[in-house]
């Protein structure tokens, strides 16, 4: 019997982990990918918004070359975590089904069963994108993720948003000898786009080298166009790959077979106690960026970190009583 069965090996997950060690709890990660499935699914290149420090779990320094880490560095450092703490993670098990029957919760995984007296979910958001709903979005042409740009030299593609991942994967198949268009359904790039690439993307819009369609979106995708409706028209442009960099949610579905509700509001926020973290499921505790519903932007590495300590706190008061 675990006291705690922690579900995903991203960063939160293993914070929760590390925590549950130290108050001497049973506990036991199963992640139904790689450890550190989302930042792994990065961008090969992509370099981290917050400074290697504020990344950091379970006292173990991360030293970066650079001011801001990149993702190699952040995979070595989360592997040396897992190693020096002698985390007990499940790697490629997927949970299938979770029930909870007097006061136990018995999971069933890809490879095995376990029963635990308490689950955090520490699943994060980077599994499910965001689908853009039209005719074609299903043609193997149309990518939601983006790992490199070589697959696209010599391409017309078309990138879809106007947020970091979007302006990222623009300017950088660009240098590589894509030809980009952006097709941005506001009126701008968006604001919270990193201040040192802003000037970049708006100059290279300006000056023409990369396409850009304001107050636009497509409509459908076809094997060698695609339909854009534009505040003119709707025009007819050349494609050979869509990039859909519309962002990604939790899977809510999972929250919903453990019981977890839901706000009434536009993002969809599961309720939790901000005490304790603690769902309005007995036992089953929330971590990370899945507490914002939606809101994926709300909650990151550096400012969730505090949910392992909070929670295995309540949990181990719980247990003691």
């Amino acid at each position: 019997m675990l006291d705690v069965l922690i579900v995903g090996a991203g960063p939160i997950g293993l914070a929760c982990g590390i925590e549950a060690q130290k108050a001497g709890l049973e506990y036991l990660i199963v992640e139904k990918g790689v450890l550190v499935n989302s930042i792994y699914n990065y961008p090969s290149n992509m370099t981290f918004f917050s400074t290697s420090e504020r990344l950091e779990i379970g006292g173990v320094p991360f030293i970066s070359h650079l001011p801001k880490p990149t993702r190699p560095e952040a995979l070595e450092y989360y592997r040396r975590v897992a190693m020096s703490w002698k985390l007990k993670v499940n790697l490629y098990e997927k949970v299938e089904n979770i029930e909870k029957k007097s006061d136990v919760f018995h999971i069933e995984t890809s490879k095995g069963k376990y029963s635990s007296k308490a689950i955090v979910v520490a699943t994060g958001f980077y599994d499910i994108p965001n689908l853009i709903n039209v005719e074609g979005e299903d043609l193997p042409k149309v990518r939601h993720y983006y790992t490199e740009p070589h697959p696209y030299f010599g391409q017309k593609i078309a990138v879809i948003g106007a947020a970091n991942s979007a302006v990222d994967v623009a300017l950088e198949t660009y240098r590589k000898g894509a030809d980009v268009t952006m097709v941005i359904l506001e009126d701008n790039i968006l604001p919270t786009v990193k201040y040192w690439v802003r000037p970049d993307i708006e100059n290279r819009i300006k000056e023409g080298t990369i396409k850009a369609y304001f107050n636009s979106q497509i409509t459908a995708i076809y094997p060698q166009h695609i339909e854009v409706k534009t505040p003119e028209d709707t025009i007819t442009l050349e494609n050979d790959f869509v990039l859909a960099m519309t962002g990604y949610k939790p899977n809510f579905a999972f929250l919903e077979m453990l019981g977890v509700e839901f706000q009434e509001d536009e993002y969809k926020t599961p309720f939790y106690n901000e005490q304790t973290q603690e769902s309005n499921v007995e036992g089953v505790y929330l971590a990370g960026v899945v507490c914002g519903g939606y809101k994926t932007n709300k909650w990151f590495i550096e400012n969730s970190r505090i949910h392992a300590e909070t929670i295995m706190k309540d949990l181990e008061n719980k247990l003691k009583s």
